[in-house]
């Protein structure tokens, strides 16, 4: 029998609208926090976001069986999936649905484009986790993802941005994007929480064992996974809460392009896995690792690139506000479409 969702996973779209709502509050109320945040940055790494994003990922990294992952890796056809729907038709569908509906304001298009090169590599564990995923083959893919956006992304937004535009009579968009923001980013929102929980396990399965792991240790660390979230969506919607405000069309036109893309590549995934005979646990981690986006990246990467109150940063923030409650839909409609077909 299926546990129902904690209390808190239950109303966390509840919980998520009112961080935002506090987020926007505190900065439409109180502009000059961007400039306090930027007091505590280490280059464009803000110090209390990364912490947020860190102590959200450590939880569900933490509940990974790490042993596993060589069982995991045997499975060439998951692996062939996951990158096929990752690296190939996410960024093309992303790509079209810019220049789909973005065509006319630049700025936007490649900030959308920005987002649909980072594939997700930190609240998939959550979506995974809700859904009743597998947690081992969603830690592999998050890691094979992980090192894919080392190696590829600066080329991918090479291809996305600076040529096919050009190529198809869009526009020029020279971007250039470090090698080593690519690897910090990576290193930094998923290296730490993956070394963490890595050893958190080793040391203490060794000192505790795994019933006391799983039915003391894990229970207390869990919420913290939510409490981070919260705490996280209130500080970026703080950053350019007044923009938000101020630019409720603008909001509106990123957001379309964004539902239609999440919702488009979450069945489409599905249902491929489907005819590819994938059993349930294993296409929910496909699945959702194919329709989250890695929106820290996306930001970090558009801060650096063109500036915090840039055009490419708003997109980037705006993101979350979109996936998250379609993320959370979405969850319930895998749930659903588990009972159907499995």
């Amino acid at each position: 029998m299926q546990p129902k969702l904690k209390f808190l996973d239950r109303y966390l779209t509840l919980w998520i609208f009112f961080a935002m709502v506090i987020g926007v509050g505190l900065g439409f109320l109180f502009p000059n926090i961007s400039t306090i945040t930027n007091s505590l940055s280490v280059g464009t790494t803000s110090i209390p976001l990364a912490m947020g994003l860190i102590l959200m990922m450590y939880p569900p990294l933490a509940k990974v069986d790490y042993t596993l992952l060589p069982i995991a890796f045997n499975d060439k056809k998951v692996l062939s999936l996951s990158l096929l729907l990752n690296w190939i038709i996410g960024p093309i569908l992303m790509f079209i649905l810019a220049i789909v509906f973005l065509k006319n304001e630049p700025d936007y298009m490649v900030g959308l484009i920005l987002i649909g090169l980072a594939r997700c590599i930190a609240m998939v564990i959550v979506w995974n986790d809700l859904a009743k995923g597998n947690r081992e083959y969603a830690a592999l893919l998050v890691a094979l993802n992980s090192v894919f956006q080392i190696f590829s992304y600066s080329f991918f937004v090479w291809i996305f941005i600076n040529v096919l535009p050009q190529k198809l009579g869009l526009g020029s968009f020279n971007v250039s994007i470090p090698m080593q923001d690519v690897t910090k980013s990576v290193l930094v929102y998923l290296g730490i929480p993956f070394l963490a929980g890595f050893l958190s396990r080793y040391f203490l399965v060794k000192l505790k064992g795994v019933e006391w792991y799983h039915r003391k240790f894990i229970p207390k660390i869990s919420p913290i996974t939510l409490y981070a979230l919260l705490f996280t969506i209130v500080l970026m919607f703080a950053l350019k809460g007044d923009k938000m405000v101020e630019l409720p069309m603008d909001v509106l036109k990123v957001a379309i392009p964004l539902v239609i893309y999440f919702v488009l590549m979450f069945f489409v995934s599905f249902f491929i896995n489907k005819l590819m005979n994938v059993s349930y646990d294993k296409n929910a981690s496909i699945s959702f690792t194919a329709t989250g986006n890695n929106f820290e990246l996306a930001i970090a990467v558009a801060i650096s690139v063109f500036g915090i109150h840039s055009a490419q940063a708003f997109v980037g923030v705006i993101g979350p506000l979109i996936e998250v409650p379609v993320l959370i839909l979405l969850v319930r409609a895998s749930l659903w479409l588990k009972k159907k077909f499995y």
